[in-house]
């Protein structure tokens, strides 16, 4: 039975995405998979009942005042292996989170078993893109930049048109896009610059502020509207306090309604697991069919990885050389 334990536990490893709700804290959504996940593990592997064999006295005569007495063998259970003794066999299973939703967001929540957890950490390193879908409303402001915060000022936005609007998000996408050219660590003046700008693959080699990398209005019915937003290194602060300049920008006011992450690097909205379906079977065949996503990840942090030892390699020993050739001139001209 221990086997069938292992052989379930061998098909939990990888990365899988769930849906987390608006109003849930990240944490009550890990934990209750975890414990989803204990439950089938643990009823998969039941124990096997132990026997001892004890020996009793039992009255030997035909009626119970006889006081002749025998020694019986008697097999009874042994209570010190029974299940209610010795608890569940398996207590903890470590169950990774990738970019975290803050409570008041939803959407793609990218978690990790086994060594998933280390193809997390790859995820985190590559500096993936995300998509998010961000309801807004004009006409308010609060202190939170959320529509269920304290209202601080209400203003007028009838002013306010499609035409406006794409004005200002083309502006802020116009410098968030210097910024990334600026954090990519690729010469601005280069043809590489331009390829990989051109592609869509320019991405931030350290850590950097939030860039936006893409950014439209899906829909627009005053004092309602839609953005789709495409990101790197964000929070969803900084995304609720963007719709906010984005009114300010507009001479008025405006509110984020809601935060919905619909992509977090390959993982897509489909991708992602309803409540319902988060239980052992459909967290299997989830991990099974991004396996091979799984494994690019890792691939590609691998190279990533080895193209920067690399340079890190040259550049010392170019520094190396410099400092011999330099020394060599020095030796020369005491020489001469």
């Amino acid at each position: 039975m221990a086997t069938v334990a292992a052989r379930l536990l061998h098909k939990l490893d990888g990365l899988f995405a769930v849906y987390k709700p608006s109003g849930v804290h990240w944490k009550l959504v890990r934990d209750t998979v975890e414990t989803n996940l204990l439950k089938a593990v643990n009823s998969s592997s039941p124990h096997t009942p132990q026997f001892q064999v004890q020996f009793q006295l039992i009255s030997s005569g035909e009626n119970n005042t006889s006081k002749e007495l025998t020694v019986t063998a008697a097999k009874v259970p042994a209570l010190a292996d029974h299940p209610l003794v010795t608890g569940p066999q398996f207590h903890k299973l470590r169950v990774g989170v990738g970019h975290r939703l803050d409570v008041g967001s939803s959407g793609v929540l990218v978690l990790g078993l086994g060594t998933g957890n280390a193809a997390l950490e790859s995820l985190y390193r590559s500096h993936v893109t995300r998509d998010y879908t961000l309801e807004g409303e004009f006409g308010i402001a609060t202190d939170d930049f959320t529509h269920t915060g304290r209202v601080i000022e209400r203003s007028t936005y009838d002013h306010v048109t499609l035409d406006k609007l794409e004005r200002v998000l083309a502006m802020i996408q116009g410098a968030n896009q210097k910024a990334l050219i600026t954090y990519s660590g690729v010469d601005p003046r280069s043809q590489e610059a331009y390829e990989l700008a051109v592609k869509g693959k320019l991405r931030p080699q350290d850590k950097s502020p939030p860039i936006l990398t893409g950014l439209r209005c899906l829909h627009f019915k005053p004092p309602h509207f839609t953005l789709e937003v495409q990101c790197v290194n964000e929070t969803q602060s900084y995304l609720r306090k963007l719709l906010h300049e984005v009114g300010l920008e507009l001479r008025t006011t405006a509110v984020c309604t809601k935060v919905r992450r619909t992509r977090d690097g390959p993982f897509k909205i489909e991708d992602a697991l309803i409540h319902k379906h988060w239980t052992a079977d459909d967290i299997m065949s989830s991990i099974a069919n991004l396996r091979r996503t799984t494994r690019k990840i890792r691939k590609k942090d691998m190279y990533r990885q080895a193209v920067s030892q690399l340079d890190s390699t040259t550049e010392n020993l170019s520094h190396r050389r410099a400092i011999a050739a330099r020394l060599e001139t020095m030796n020369e001209e005491k020489e001469s």
